[in-house]
């Protein structure tokens, strides 16, 4: 029997090492798999789904909640509903609108009107439209005009918390109709409401809040 026979008991022969284990593997269990820490290591916590998080690496994480609604809340939310706008907020919001609305036209039209020119009274009512048009393209993309952002007040969908958009923006003009149809008492009508909406904002599911 000699020390190099494999049957030898009293171990290797002298001069020879046995093989060294690569670097993290522990004997017996292989290689750990690509993308997987190795065995004994901690594992990285994994990221519930649908959750994103915000802030610079080393950050405690910030998860921003669905479609929350700005000052703290959304329907069905912790925070619940924000605090709605009341009569008072939303018809000061709208005569500073007309005002930027009617002005120009007023002025342009009268001049229009004395100097006899046809053209001029076109014009004044082009520029009447597009102002309006500029005022729900800035309602819908932002939930603010002039007027509501001098009352601290924002248009808003009832589900989400999200702005309308320019199509629902003009369209909730349009069905203000409705609201001056039976006595105007559309307009009235967040006197009373729980959500203190008027019948375009019910047709549309709009909510006008405090910002």
């Amino acid at each position: 029997m000699s020390f190099g026979d494999p049957n030898n008991p009293y171990g290797q022969p002298q001069g020879q090492q046995p093989p060294q284990q690569p670097y993290g593997q522990q004997p017996g269990y292989g290689y750990p798999q690509q993308g997987q820490p190795a065995y004994g290591q901690p594992q990285a916590p994994q990221q519930p789904y649908g959750q994103q998080q915000y802030g610079y690496p080393g950050a405690t994480p910030q998860v921003q909640p669905y479609d929350a609604y700005p000052g703290g809340g959304y329907p069905g939310g912790p925070g619940g509903m924000p605090e709605l706008a009341h009569w008072g907020l939303r018809v000061g919001a709208f005569l500073i609108d007309m005002l930027i609305v009617l002005i120009p036209y007023l002025v342009l039209g009268t001049i229009g009107v004395i100097a006899e020119s046809g053209i001029l009274i076109t014009v004044s009512y082009i520029l009447m439209f597009g102002l309006i048009l500029g005022l729900k393209a800035q309602e819908g993309s932002t939930g603010q005009t002039p007027g509501k952002k001098a009352a601290g007040i924002k248009l808003l969908r009832e589900r989400d918390g999200q702005t309308v958009g320019f199509g629902m923006a003009f369209v909730r003009y349009l069905a203000h109709i409705l609201d001056g149809l039976p006595c105007y008492v559309g307009y009235l009508w967040p006197l009373w409401d729980d959500k203190k909406q008027t019948f375009a904002d019910k047709i549309c599911s709009t909510v006008v809040i405090k910002v």
